[in-house]
């Protein structure tokens, strides 16, 4: 068995209703909250305003900071000179997958100060956090970034057009609340592109250099799952038990990509995510099955006792074919069945290609050069060369 390291957030509640339970909670930590939420939570009687009611009994300063789209160096500045300016001695994240690395990166401004670039690896300086961050509680409103729980928050620096993260352990939560009833009605486009990227997380996690007997365990108890509810949830957006099983699918992928890691998909969101304005869960989503195709075909290449993944290419392999099995109930061939479900649901999500966002097949050899050097890509069970990743990136074009 491997050595490895486990950690996530200090406490997580998840059931429907627990939301309640964040007013009391955030006072525990401190008064002066910082508050920053997506526009999903910010809707008329929405969560926001559900937690604004109840702030008041308990002596709870709110300033709430909205977020929309990605987060970039410029806006997580900003908010962390607000914060700063109003004196907030405790941060929420209240939303999807920007809003929780909006507000973790606050968290550790707050006590660290300076620019964020100053701690953000590949395109940063990449200092390390010397202050615990200031105390932040984690509630997401979609299910698919498991932001929730993870150690790092990932931000667009606008000058190299490249998104990198933050990454300290004091980053992670104090509590996370996961409440599936927050994510009731969320549209079928923002349903389909975080349900695949928490999938997607699954899997590579599965995979990955550094997989261990924790992650695959955690893994394995919600693949499956997953697998099944994201259809059920796209076809009907009040469907609270496929929902719950999204919720618990998310939040097991955070915990098994911030201790295992991730692969070549997440390798090139990162830059893909940096210079077009492709939402995260679509490009992961679309460069899932090329992905998967390519690290089984490189794999079956390779001696089966050969160095890869966690362990060997025949291993690696037999998890690409546990993985179908949890997708797909792949029968002879489990393999080709993951990668046929990956496949299907693309199409089945009606998950755009990347062109519709402005990409084309000129942008494609830059894109797989910066992808290259991206944290990701290190964890993918075997190195592809330049000509895979650049076939690869050119499938998910439609």
């Amino acid at each position: 068995m491997p050595m490895f390291e486990f950690a996530t957030a200090q406490r997580i509640i998840f059931g429907r209703g627990v939301f309640d339970q964040l007013a009391g909670l955030t006072a525990e930590y401190g008064r002066r909250v910082f508050l920053v939420a997506g526009q999903h939570a910010l809707a008329p009687g929405g969560p926001v305003e559900q937690l604004t009611a109840k702030a008041g009994a308990l002596d709870l300063e709110l300033t709430v900071q909205p977020v929309s789209g990605e987060p970039d160096a410029p806006t997580v500045n900003a908010a962390a000179e607000r914060a700063h300016s109003v004196n907030a001695n405790v941060v929420v994240g209240l939303g999807g997958g920007a809003a929780l690395d909006t507000a973790k990166a606050v968290a550790g401004l707050l006590t660290n100060g300076g620019p964020i670039l100053d701690y953000m690896e590949v395109v940063g300086k990449g200092l390390p956090l010397k202050q615990p961050a200031a105390p932040f509680l984690a509630v997401p409103t979609t299910a698919g970034t498991g932001s929730e729980v993870t150690r790092n928050a990932t931000i667009i620096d606008p000058i190299t057009h490249f998104k990198a993260s933050v990454r300290s352990p004091s980053l992670l939560a104090r509590v996370v609340l996961v409440d599936p009833l927050l994510t009731l009605g969320l549209p079928p486009g923002p349903t389909a592109s975080t349900g695949m990227d928490a999938l997607t997380q699954l899997i590579e996690a599965y995979v990955s250099r550094r997989a261990n007997p924790l992650t695959d365990a955690i893994v394995m108890g919600a693949l499956s799952r997953g697998a099944r509810a994201l259809p059920r949830a796209w076809d009907d957006p009040n469907d609270i038990a496929a929902r719950e099983d999204m919720c618990f699918a998310s939040l097991c992928s955070g915990l098994a990509l911030a201790n295992a890691g991730l692969g070549a998909v997440h390798g090139f969101a990162s830059p893909l995510g940096g210079n077009f304005p492709v939402p995260h869960g679509v490009a992961c989503a679309r460069l899932l099955p090329p992905v998967m195709a390519a690290n089984v075909a490189a794999l079956r290449a390779m001696p089966p006792d050969a160095p890869a993944g966690a362990s060997t290419a025949g291993d690696t392999l037999a998890r690409y074919s546990q993985v179908g099995r949890a997708v797909a109930d792949g029968g002879d061939d489990a393999i080709e069945a993951g990668i046929a479900w990956a496949r299907n649901e693309v199409a089945r999500l009606r998950i755009p290609g990347l062109r519709q966002y402005g990409m084309t097949e000129a942008d494609v050899p830059e894109m797989v050069r910066q992808a290259q050097g991206a944290s990701s890509m290190k964890g993918n069970p075997v190195t592809l060369d330049e000509a895979t990743l650049t076939e690869v990136l050119r499938q998910a074009l439609d």
